[in-house]
C-alpha cells in the first residue's frame, strides 16, 4: 500500500465534538416563528374506499387552521421513492386519495396552532367507508381473483414491467445457458424455499421535517432526509411549486438506513407553507415510523441448485417474490438487487435463471433498507452453500474459495441485471475474499469447532459461516459532484452535495481532499447537503458515497493542488516541474525552497494576475466495484428452550483502501449488530385484519449494549483501482451476513435448519420438536 499522510488513518470525525456536547442541530431543534404543526389522520382498515370526509367540526376547534384531504388537495401521480429521475419506481401515489390500502394508510393531515390541537382535531375528522376485501398474501396477489389495489392509471415512468390489474408491481426475468442441461448433468438437487421478514430501520432519529419562506421568497425545507437533491425534486412536482424557488437542507441526521431515503414528510410540510404562507412542522412519532412510513420488504425465495458429486454446480435457478406492501416504492430495485448483487458472486454456474415479481399487498409498505435486496438473496444462498458443502462433506470455506469470483474475472450476471434495468459488463479489479475468509475461520476457531458440538448441559454450541460482494454505487446511474475554494490562510472550503447521515462521510471526505493537498485534516471547512449552497449529488444509498462522491472530491482537489502549483511556480520564478506540495507548504526540491499555502493563497487574491483558486468537479461511474466480506457466527442453542446466544461474531471485510480504519469498523459493527436484531430478535406481527401490533420498542426488540457479545470486525485493505486512493463502499455489506451466519450455526449444533426468521426461542424449539425432516 502507498504510503499516505491522511488516507487510512482513524482521523477523528469532524463533527464528533458537535455531536458530544449536543451542540449541533437536528431538525426537531430548529426554531421557527409561530409555526404551524401537522398532524395525520390514518386509515383503521386495510382496504377500503372513502366515500365521504366531514371535517367541519375539526375547523370549529380553536387553534386550527387548516385540514387537507382528498377533496381539497390535487391529486398528483408520484414515486415517495427518493431515487434518480426518472425514477425506477411506479407512480402510485398521491398525497391525499379516496382508497385506502393498509392500515395506517394517510386520510387527512391537520395544521394546526400547536401539536395537542392538532391531535385533538383528528378525533373530530368523521370519514364515511366502505370497506373492501382486503389482501394480505402475496403468493396470492397476482391470483386472477385477487383484490386489486391499483387504478390503471399507475404507470412505471422508465416503462419497466408493471400491471396493476395483477398486482405487480415489479418483475424482472434473465436467463443464461441451459437449465435443462444443468439439471440433467446433477448428480443432486436442492430446492428450498426461505422466508426474509419485515423489518424497521430504527433510527434513532424519526422522520420530521420543517418549512418556512426566507427574507427573499423561497421555499425553505429542512429535513431528515438522505436525498436532499431528489426531495427537491419531487417536492416540486407534488406541490406544483417552481423548483427554482425551493432550497432543501439536510442538517445532522440521526440514522438514516434507507429509510429516510423515503420523501414523505417534505412534500406535506411544503404544502402547508405555499398554502397558508407561514412556517410548518411534522415529527413522527415511535409508532408512526414503524407503520406508517418504510420498512424492509418481506421476500420468499424458491432457490433451486443442482451439484455434481465433484462439487460442480451445474444451475442455479431463483425465484423471489417480494411483498413490496400498498405501494411499489423500491420495488424493481431492491428485486433486482436479489439477484444482482448475490448472484454474481458464483460465476463459474453456466447454467442460471433468476425471476423476480414484486406485488402489492394490503400490508406496511416496503422501501429502501441497508442491503437492500441482497441481505434477502444471501439468506437464502448462503444456507444452500451450507447445504452443499455437507451433502458433499467437504470444507466450506475450501468449497467457496473454489467456486467464487476472483481478480480478472467477471459474470454474466453483470451485464443482464442491474437496478432496474439492463446492467453493465464489469470485470473484477480487486477480490481479497480468499483472505477475508482465513481469517474469519482462525478467529471464529472453524476447525476446532465446526461439527463438534460442544456440549454444555442442555446447551449446544455450533459455528456458521456466509460470504457476501455488493456494490460502490449504481454504474451509469450515480453521479457526485464538488466544488472547492482557497481562503487567505490555506485552509479550503470542500462543498460537497454528499449526505452524512451519521456514517462520517464528511470526514472521510475532507481527507480525501486534505491527502491530495498535503495539508490537516483541520484545514478543510465542510458544507454539505444543501440545494442552494452545494453542487448536485445523489444522496447516501447504494453504497455510493466515498466510491462516487469521494472519486468527485478527489478530482476536484487536484485540480486545486495544480492552480496552487502554477502561481507558486510564478512567486518562486521556477520550474513547475520542480514543486511539489507537502506539510501545508510548496517546496521546490531543485533550490530547496518552500513558501506556504498561505503566501501562495494570498499572492492568487491580491498581488498578481489576481483571481480565485478554486474548482469544481464531477463523478459520473461506469463500474460498482464490489466490498467482499466473510461474516462467522458462534451460537450456544438451548435444547430445552429453544434459546439461541450468540457467542461470538466476526466480520472481515475488503472494501479496497479504508480511507478511515475506524469509520470503516465502525460501519461494519453497526450493520453487523443490525443484521443479528433481524436475525434473532425484530419481528413485525399483524392482527388477522392487517394491523401492525409492534409499533413500540417494547413490542419489537432490539439489541442495547449490554446485549451485545464479542464481536470483532477485520479490514483487509485491497486496492480499487478505480476508487479515490484505492476505496471501494462499506456501509451496507456486513448487514448481510448474520441471518445465515446464525441460521447455519445453529444448524451445526442442533441439526435444525431454519428457513424463516427471526429465530425466536419458539420457532426454534418447534423445529427442533418436528420429526420426520430431511437433513443435509
Amino acid at each position: 500500500m502507498s504510503d499516505y499522510t491522511i488516507i487510512g488513518k482513524s482521523e477523528k470525525k469532524i463533527d464528533s465534538l458537535s455531536l458530544a456536547t449536543g451542540a449541533c442541530q437536528f431538525t426537531d431543534d430548529f426554531e421557527l416563528k409561530e409555526p404551524l404543526y401537522l398532524a395525520q389522520l390514518y386509515s383503521p382498515h386495510a382496504h377500503a374506499e372513502i366515500l365521504n370526509i366531514d371535517d367541519s367540526e375539526a375547523r370549529k376547534l380553536p387553534g386550527v387552521v387548516d385540514v387537507f384531504h382528498y377533496q381539497n388537495v390535487k391529486p398528483v401521480l408520484h414515486t415517495t421513492a427518493g431515487q434518480g429521475f426518472p425514477e425506477p419506481s411506479p407512480y402510485d401515489s398521491v398525497l391525499f386519495d379516496m382508497k385506502m390500502r393498509f392500515i395506517g394508510d394517510r386520510v387527512a393531515m391537520v395544521a394546526a396552532e400547536d401539536q395537542k390541537i392538532a391531535n385533538n382535531a383528528l378525533k373530530l375528522i368523521k370519514v364515511e367507508y366502505k370497506i373492501l376485501e382486503p389482501l394480505f398474501d402475496p403468493e396470492k396477489a397476482m391470483d386472477k381473483n385477487a383484490p386489486k389495489l391499483h387504478g390503471t392509471d399507475r404507470f412505471t415512468p422508465i416503462g419497466a414491467t408493471y400491471d396493476s390489474l395483477k398486482n405487480l408491481a415489479a418483475e424482472v426475468e434473465i436467463e443464461f445457458g441451459d437449465l435443462k442441461k444443468g439439471e440433467a448433468e446433477a448428480d443432486f438437487i436442492i430446492d428450498k424455499i426461505y422466508h426474509a421478514h419485515y423489518g424497521s430501520h430504527c433510527a434513532q432519529e424519526p422522520h420530521a421535517a420543517i418549512s418556512y419562506f426566507d427574507e427573499m421568497g423561497r421555499l425553505v425545507i429542512v429535513c431528515t432526509t438522505q436525498v436532499p437533491f431528489h426531495v427537491r425534486r419531487i417536492v416540486s412536482k407534488v406541490c406544483e411549486f417552481p423548483l427554482s424557488k425551493i432550497r432543501v437542507i439536510k442538517p445532522r441526521i440521526g440514522g438514516g438506513f434507507g429509510g429516510k431515503q423515503e420523501v414523505l414528510l417534505e412534500p406535506l410540510a411544503a404544502l402547508v407553507t405555499i398554502k397558508l404562507k407561514r412556517p410548518a412542522k411534522i415529527v413522527l412519532s415511535r409508532k408512526e415510523v414503524f407503520q406508517n412510513s418504510r420498512t424492509r420488504h418481506p421476500v420468499r425465495t424458491r432457490l433451486r441448485t443442482g451439484v455434481k458429486n465433484n462439487g460442480d454446480i451445474t444451475f442455479l435457478e431463483m425465484d423471489s417474490l417480494l411483498n413490496s406492501g400498498a405501494y411499489g416504492t423500491h420495488a424493481l430495485t431492491v428485486l433486482s438487487n436479489c439477484g444482482a448483487k448475490v448472484l454474481p458472486l458464483f460465476n463459474k454456474i453456466e447454467n442460471m435463471r433468476f425471476l423476480g415479481r414484486s406485488v402489492y399487498t394490503n400490508l406496511p409498505v416496503g422501501g429502501a433498507y441497508r442491503g437492500y435486496g441482497a441481505t434477502q438473496g444471501y439468506f437464502a444462498l448462503n444456507q444452500q452453500l451450507d447445504m452443499i458443502a455437507r451433502k458433499l462433506d467437504v470444507d466450506l470455506p475450501e468449497f467457496i474459495k473454489k467456486n467464487h469470483i476472483q481478480v480478472g474475472e467477471t459474470s454474466k450476471i453483470f451485464e443482464a441485471l442491474g437496478e432496474g434495468k439492463e446492467g453493465v459488463v464489469q470485470y473484477i479489479n480487486s477480490c481479497k475474499l480468499d483472505e477475508c475468509i482465513d481469517i474469519g475461520a482462525r478467529e471464529i476457531g472453524w476447525y476446532e469447532k465446526r461439527e463438534k458440538k460442544l456440549t454444555n448441559g442442555d446447551k449446544v454450541k455450533g459455528v456458521g459461516m456466509m460470504v457476501a460482494m455488493q456494490g460502490s454505487g449504481i454504474p451509469l446511474v450515480d453521479m457526485a459532484s464538488a466544488y472547492m475554494k482557497m481562503n487567505d490562510d490555506g485552509s479550503f472550503n470542500l462543498d460537497i452535495g454528499a449526505t452524512d447521515i451519521g456514517t462520517g462521510s464528511d470526514t472521510v471526505l475532507a481527507q480525501i481532499a486534505a491527502e491530495v493537498l498535503s495539508i490537516d485534516l483541520e484545514k478543510i471547512i465542510v458544507l454539505s447537503s444543501d440545494t442552494d449552497r452545494t453542487p448536485f449529488d445523489v444522496g447516501a444509498y447504494a453504497s455510493s458515497t466515498t466510491y462516487v462522491s469521494g472519486g468527485a472530491v478527489k478530482k476536484c482537489a487536484e485540480k486545486i493542488r495544480d492552480q496552487i502549483l502554477d502561481v507558486a511556480a510564478e512567486i518562486m520564478k521556477t520550474d513547475r516541474n520542480n514543486l511539489e506540495l507537502a506539510d501545508g507548504k510548496v517546496h521546490d526540491q531543485k533550490n530547496n525552497k518552500c513558501i506556504s499555502l498561505s503566501d501562495v493563497a494570498v499572492y492568487s487574491l491580491y498581488t498578481k494576475n489576481q483571481f480565485q483558486i478554486q474548482a469544481g468537479a464531477s463523478q459520473f461511474v461506469e463500474q460498482s466495484p464490489p466490498p467482499f466480506i466473510a461474516q462467522f457466527a458462534e451460537v450456544e442453542v438451548d435444547k430445552k428452550t429453544g434459546k439461541v446466544d450468540l457467542i461470538k461474531f466476526v466480520s472481515v471485510v475488503d472494501c479496497g483502501q479504508a480511507i478511515n480504519p475506524k469509520l470503516a469498523e465502525g460501519q461494519i459493527d453497526g450493520a453487523t449488530v443490525n443484521g443479528i436484531c433481524y436475525a434473532l430478535t425484530e419481528e413485525y406481527k399483524f392482527s388477522e385484519n392487517g394491523n401492525l401490533l409492534t409499533k413500540q420498542f417494547r413490542d419489537y426488540k432490539i439489541w442495547t449494549a449490554a446485549d451485545i457479545p464479542e464481536i470483532k470486525t477485520i479490514v483487509v485493505e485491497s486496492h480499487e483501482k478505480t476508487g479515490p486512493f484505492g476505496a471501494k463502499s462499506v456501509g451496507e455489506i456486513g448487514i448481510n451476513g448474520p441471518m445465515p451466519a446464525i441460521a447455519n450455526a445453529i444448524y451445526d449444533a442442533v441439526d435444525v435448519r431454519l428457513f424463516k426468521a427471526p429465530f425466536t426461542p419458539a420457532r426454534v424449539y418447534r423445529e427442533m420438536q418436528k420429526t420426520g425432516c430431511q437433513h443435509y
